[in-house]
């Protein structure tokens, strides 16, 4: 593509001449658009996949991106030392929702099972 004022060899899709500034023919001044991926929302739930009693530490986990096992301590700490830690727990456990199983895998009859 060439410059319209200096003449120059400019590189396609571009929308200024890199030796002039002059802005190109045919280009718009405008912001381009970016489709924008749609992050679903970060919601509180109880794990159905990495759950030693019902779930709640590890959804907990999930949800603040922290190691299950470090917030199963520090609940145990919370029961042991707070006393509010084993209600609180149950609580959780009644109120929140299970999580869906990631990648659940429906079989058809007569198909191998596949792990």
């Amino acid at each position: 593509m060439l410059c319209s004022k200096c003449s120059k060899e400019v590189a396609d899709g571009s929308k200024f001449c890199y030796n002039c500034g002059a802005q190109l023919a045919g280009q718009a001044t405008g912001p381009a658009t970016v489709p924008v991926a749609e992050v679903p929302a970060k919601r509180l739930r109880r794990s159905s996949a990495d759950k030693k009693i019902a779930g709640v530490c590890a959804g907990l986990a999930d949800y603040f991106d922290l190691d299950p096992t470090i917030v199963r301590i520090v609940w145990l700490l919370a029961i042991f030392f707070a006393g509010t830690g084993f209600l609180i727990y149950i609580i959780l456990w009644i109120a929140l929702p299970l999580a869906p199983a990631r990648g659940a895998i429906t079989a058809t009859p007569g198909a191998p099972a596949q792990v």
